[in-house]
């Protein structure tokens, strides 16, 4: 990481040099290639890909403990400035993380799966 002059930390790319900015000056966040990705699968049981997004789905004992698990997700989700796609069916809750800005997987979707898998008890 460098900083920018505002003390700011900034993403560099593997040769040191800053990553592009957006134009509100915050990061881009680079689009993960399919072999990390699938890495990261075959560690973390019950996520899948599906075209862009890594999901997973969670089946609780009741819609009530469905809906207090997608307030559990919420204070993440909220605390990391990074909201998933978020699916109640009753006692099922399916959830989709993409980073809408780099089309794609990235590693901050990553780090919220992990996130959600380590506050949770629900798996």
């Amino acid at each position: 990481m460098t900083e920018k002059s505002n003390g700011k930390p900034v993403a560099e790319k593997s040769n040191g040099k800053p990553a592009a900015e957006k134009s509100d000056g915050t990061p881009v966040v680079e689009r993960l290639h399919g072999k990390s990705i699938q890495e990261w699968l075959e560690v973390h049981p019950g996520w899948n890909r599906k075209s862009n997004a890594l999901v997973k789905e969670y089946r609780l004992a009741s819609f009530r403990d469905s809906i207090v698990f997608v307030n559990r997700i919420a204070g993440l989700a909220d605390a990391a400035d990074h909201h998933p796609d978020i699916d109640v069916r009753f006692n099922r809750v399916v959830i989709a993380l993409s980073t809408h800005d780099a089309g794609g997987i990235t590693a901050v979707d990553l780090k919220m799966a992990e996130a959600l898998d380590h506050a949770t008890s629900a798996g």
